[in-house]
């Protein structure tokens, strides 16, 4: 999957001439003022690379516009999707940094997800990361089975990843792990464990590694990395933490993962609104194709401590769509059932 869809951008850069002279023209995005949603508060890392995309955007884009970033939390995200898809105009200089959880959320929560994944218009991606298990050492767990026998509590910001990702846990292995919604974003989750009111959580390894690397160092780290959840492997987190797909005996369980494990490809990136009219989308997504290729972005990205690996529209529209369209009933109510309880 990573190789295709480095592959994909490199061909992407080598149309992006031949693009933008298809697409609009500069006089549509000059004097412009265009702003990126957040579905999260300041400082988590959905805000860290929205702040780097609205810094370098622009200089994509014909007519150089301003790019501004608006937070929107609330409902774990679930807020900021929803008015999206329904109020956001389509106008091309608004746009979403959409969940992770997007193809998830939707045919697990259908009675709160006011949206169609595959109707979003997906511009492009900057990373992909799998969901990671920390857990605060003082607690005395070293491996995910040390969990099945001790009751752990989890932070989370709604029924966002770390939710998913305790309650996935508890349902295929058997750990006891009750979940403590209600912070507002990654960071306050992570300082909920910091403070001891929380012993661990579930976030991209990037969430971890850009916020608190200082934990996992030295002979007695703060916490320790037990799980990953994802379709391959991180290569930012050591060889011997083990997959859960790799861990589920029944093939049902293992399709459920593999569902689950979908919302890493999705990783962080740009979304807008259906009905955005294609000569606009065709410049955006020619524009942040560029953006990926762009050193100054690059290094802007390793700056913030983040990651980049890049991913195309194109691509993720697909993606989004044999997810959607491949998850039969059957799997999603086993999800569901193990997730959510019903």
């Amino acid at each position: 999957m990573k190789n295709r869809l480095m592959a994909a951008v490199a061909t992407a850069i080598a149309l992006t001439g031949a693009t933008q002279a298809l697409a609009a023209d500069a006089s549509y995005f000059a004097n412009k003022t265009m702003k990126i949603v957040v579905p999260y508060g300041p400082g988590g890392t959905y805000d860290k690379y929205a702040q780097t995309f609205a810094e370098h955007l622009g200089k994509h884009l014909p007519g150089t516009p301003n790019v501004i970033v608006q937070h929107m939390p609330g409902a774990g995200g679930v807020k900021a999707m929803n008015w999206a898809y329904n109020v956001m105009p389509k106008d091309g200089l608004n746009l979403i940094t959409p969940l992770d959880n997007t193809v998830v959320n939707q045919l697990m929560r259908p009675e709160k997800m006011r949206y169609d994944a595959r109707n979003f218009i997906w511009i492009g991606a900057s990373n992909q990361t799998n969901l990671v298990m920390a857990v605060r050492s003082s607690t005395g767990v070293k491996t995910w089975k040390d969990m099945t026998d001790k009751e752990l509590i989890a932070s989370s910001s709604g029924q966002d990843t770390s939710f998913i990702g305790s309650k996935l846990m508890n349902g295929m292995l058997g750990t006891k792990i009750r979940v403590v919604s209600g912070y507002k974003g990654s960071s306050k989750a992570m300082f909920a464990i910091e403070q001891g009111e929380s012993q661990l959580a579930n976030y991209n390894w990037l969430a971890w590694g850009s916020k608190v690397p200082h934990w996992f160092t030295g002979d007695d780290p703060f916490a320790r990395i037990v799980m990953q959840m994802g379709i391959f492997k991180d290569p930012d987190i050591p060889a011997d933490v083990p997959m859960l797909l790799d861990l589920v005996k029944s093939p049902d369980d293992k399709k459920v993962v593999e569902f689950i494990a979908s919302l890493g490809v999705l990783g962080r990136g740009l979304a807008l609104p259906p009905g955005v009219p294609a000569d606009i989308v065709k410049t955006l997504r020619a524009a942040y194709v560029a953006m990926n290729a762009d050193p100054a972005f690059a290094a802007d990205i390793k700056k913030r401590k983040l990651r980049l690996i890049p991913s195309t529209g194109e691509d993720i529209q697909k993606f989004v769509k044999s997810s959607i369209d491949n998850a039969t009933p059957e799997i999603v109510a086993r999800a569901s059932e193990i997730i959510y309880g019903k």
